[in-house]
């Protein structure tokens, strides 16, 4: 399971003084604790068992996506600013993070699955992008940039016209 991993991770990571990656993994911990807490609340909310609602491997994925978004937002930010400390500082947790995502989908790959999710949408303009990103999303959950799939459903259906 993914979280035994990262917890087996987080402890070799302390034992060996790995500074930088410690804190890359408690932040991640942090979150999938708020994440599973949260879970529990809505089972309690609906009634359910909330021992039952711990969280799968799709729902660490969809957390750790969730970090790495917000450290390439703030990777544009530093740019801008001029902090190529910081940058390097968040393409470093970028790396950590990214050891426990899928492989990732090339470009090439994630154009022909756009491409084909718009044939299966039989999408026609730009207001079909919902239809279209409904298809995709699923499919690409944690091995893609969402931000670069909707960029590239933008560009294939303004190119069909």
């Amino acid at each position: 399971m993914l979280k035994d991993k990262i917890n087996e991770d987080f402890k070799a990571a302390f034992k060996e003084k790995r500074e930088g990656e410690l804190s890359v993994l408690k932040n991640l911990k942090a979150a999938l604790l708020n994440k599973e807490k949260e879970k529990q609340f809505q089972a309690g909310k609906a009634g359910e068992d909330i021992a039952q609602a711990a969280l799968a491997d799709d729902d660490i994925i969809a957390v750790i996506s969730t970090e790495v978004k917000k450290l390439r937002d703030a990777i544009a930010l530093f740019e801008q600013g001029g902090r190529a400390d910081l940058v390097a500082q968040n393409k470093g947790e970028i790396e950590v993070l990214m050891r426990y995502l899928p492989a990732q989908l090339g470009e090439d790959e994630i154009k022909k699955l756009v491409a084909d999710a718009v044939a299966q949408a039989g999408a026609a303009t730009i207001k079909d992008m919902g239809k279209v990103m409904g298809i995709l999303m699923p499919e690409i959950k944690g091995k893609a940039d969402s931000g670069l799939v909707g960029k590239l459903v933008k560009e294939a259906l303004s190119q069909n016209f």
